[in-house]
């Protein structure tokens, strides 16, 4: 079985761990992003099956980080 590979961007770290607490038993391959930047070079680096993109982030946004995805 393939694992999915979920990126969580959040500029919080304490919503990147709960997250992680939830998602981890389930087998996923996790990645962590703190702000747009390190969410677009994860991305191009490794492809994601699923993105968790918080919003509402300082500087770039998650819709600016998303469109750059």
């Amino acid at each position: 079985m393939d694992m999915y590979r979920i990126l969580i961007c959040d500029d919080q770290k304490d919503i990147v761990n709960a997250l992680k607490i939830y998602l981890t038993p389930e087998g996923y391959d996790l990645y962590e992003a703190y702000n747009g930047q390190e969410a677009v070079e994860l991305c191009r680096k490794t492809p994601m099956d699923l993105i968790l993109l918080d919003v509402m982030m300082p500087g770039e946004d998650g819709f600016a980080t998303c469109r750059r995805i």
